[in-house]
């Protein structure tokens, strides 16, 4: 039976969230109402912001109607986990967007630039309220590893849509580590997956030290996919001139990008791992 819930409006992540619908629909409709463009950038960034708004109202119609936790699924996992992947998705657009299509006499570009860095503060905002503090009983995606899950996944995808600009195949060296991004990115969202939709207990080993044994493969992997690929991409391959007149042309600056990702995944499951150890081996003895 559907009951409402004013409250669930009235709390500090509801009225976050009406904020986050405010700010995204404003994004994207002061970006409509100028400007089409076939741009891929262009694409992304409005696809973000409108993806962003109706998944939000969404979950606040759920939450006002007191149905989101009665769907068959893990509703406090699936809001966090979808937090994180707005803020990482915002983050961004709002540098793509301010970069590519800003200037100082174009104020609707400024203002979407605005309200969209604004909504992506709002949605770092809702991972903090609605992230689990020490000593608290909630779902995985709740807890830093959950977090950073998400955002392993979200970089890797980053990765892919720039490697499709790449000549990775003519080097064995690149082709591991485009199978090292697909190996750890497989996993991440397997996992996540399985935790939104309650299938961890399906696991035939226990959930934790399956996720120690995987994240510690994936810190070694990811060693060597950052030394493999700037070595194989960039050695003896400066950087054309015209990438300074046609940046978002320029399959250079995608190769710097790929290197910078992966990096930072490294750094990603270096601290997942970190973190999945404390949570087993300490933890669990206090």
């Amino acid at each position: 039976m559907v009951s409402v819930d004013p409250k669930a409006l009235a709390s500090p992540v509801g009225i976050v969230r009406i904020l986050e619908v405010v700010f995204t629909c404003i994004s994207f409709s002061l970006v409509a109402s100028f400007l089409h463009s076939t741009d891929s950038f262009w694409t992304w960034c409005m696809f973000t912001w409108c993806f962003c708004f109706a998944v939000t109202i969404l979950i606040l119609l759920l939450d006002f109607l007191s149905l989101g936790p009665k769907l068959p699924i893990s509703w406090e996992d699936f809001t966090t986990a979808f937090a994180m992947l707005a803020t990482l998705m915002l983050l961004s657009t709002s540098i793509i967007y301010a970069t590519l299509f800003t200037c100082s006499s174009c104020p609707k570009q400024i203002g979407a630039s605005v309200t969209s860095f604004l909504a992506f503060i709002l949605y770092a905002v809702e991972v903090g309220l609605t992230r689990a503090r020490p000593g608290e009983i909630s779902g995985f995606l709740a807890t830093v590893p959950g977090l950073l899950k998400v955002l392993e996944a979200y970089v890797a995808c980053i990765i892919f849509v720039c490697l499709q600009y790449t000549n990775y195949q003519v080097f064995p060296g690149l082709q591991w580590c485009v199978a090292v991004y697909s190996v750890c990115f497989i996993f991440a969202v397997v996992i996540i997956i399985c935790t939104i939709c309650r299938l961890l207990a399906l696991f035939p080993a226990p959930f934790d030290k399956v996720l120690i044994v995987c994240n510690v493969l994936a810190v070694l992997m990811y060693i060597t996919a950052t030394v493999i690929w700037p070595f194989y991409s960039l050695k003896d391959n400066p950087r054309p001139s015209f990438c300074d007149i046609l940046p978002t042309h320029c399959a250079w600056n995608l190769l710097v990008v790929i290197a910078v990702m992966t990096c930072i995944n490294l750094i990603a499951y270096i601290v997942d791992t970190y973190y999945s150890f404390r949570l087993v081996f300490f933890t669990s003895r206090t």
